[in-house]
């Protein structure tokens, strides 16, 4: 599988924009990887392997957590500076994770650089339950919200990408979602450039 992010979001300078999804098909004699790219400002695929095949989506789950705090904060229902509490569900996730306590808190746009960086699976569920109440329904509302993109072929079962063998998506559907938050979340994209995290006494680089 894959922890990074910011390698699904990658623009040159002619406005082309090219995505590649790496995963693990769930059949075990099956090719692993599958590709698409796509050149934005000509509408046209470049380049297609296995683009409508299912895999596992990974931590581009994260992608579409981003892209509902995105959505959320642009409507004004979250804040930039807002303190985000951890519960105990969230505080148990196993790494790559940040560590935080049950009762602790962090910021949103710190929750923002933990998963652009850090891929932390503990901040994706305190960012889940924020926004959904619990992971489950915030699993849901991603699932919806990928339904009206367009992503026909994405189920999500939980924030942060660990493994569900339910939890399946194609190259092609994380290609619509990597277009959509560019589009709609231009203010937030540089979000994606940061090298490096720190975090308490911890710094940690980016994946990429």
């Amino acid at each position: 599988m894959i922890s990074n992010i910011s390698a699904l979001l990658t623009k040159s300078a002619f406005a082309a924009t090219a995505i590649m999804v790496l995963g693990i098909m769930p059949t075990a004699t099956a090719e692993k990887y599958a590709s698409i790219v796509v050149d934005l400002e000509r509408d046209e695929v470049l380049h297609a392997r296995h683009a409508d095949e299912p895999r596992y989506p990974a931590s581009l789950t994260k992608v579409m957590t981003l892209y509902m705090l995105f959505d959320a904060m642009k409507a004004g229902e979250v804040r930039l500076h807002e303190q985000l509490p951890e519960s105990r569900t969230a505080a148990s996730q196993p790494p790559s994770s940040l560590r935080l306590r049950a009762g602790s808190t962090i910021t949103t746009k710190q929750a923002i650089n933990a998963l652009v960086t850090n891929s932390a699976n503990d901040v994706a569920v305190v960012v889940a339950e924020r926004l959904g109440g619990s992971e489950a329904r915030f699993a849901t509302l991603m699932t919806a919200k990928a339904q009206a993109m367009g992503m026909e072929s994405t189920p999500f079962k939980n924030a942060s990408g660990l493994p569900d063998s339910q939890q399946l998506s194609t190259a092609r559907d994380m290609a619509v979602l990597a277009e959509r938050l560019l589009e709609d979340h231009a203010d937030y994209y540089g979000f994606f450039s940061n090298k490096k995290f720190s975090w308490g006494r911890a710094t940690y680089k980016n994946h990429n």
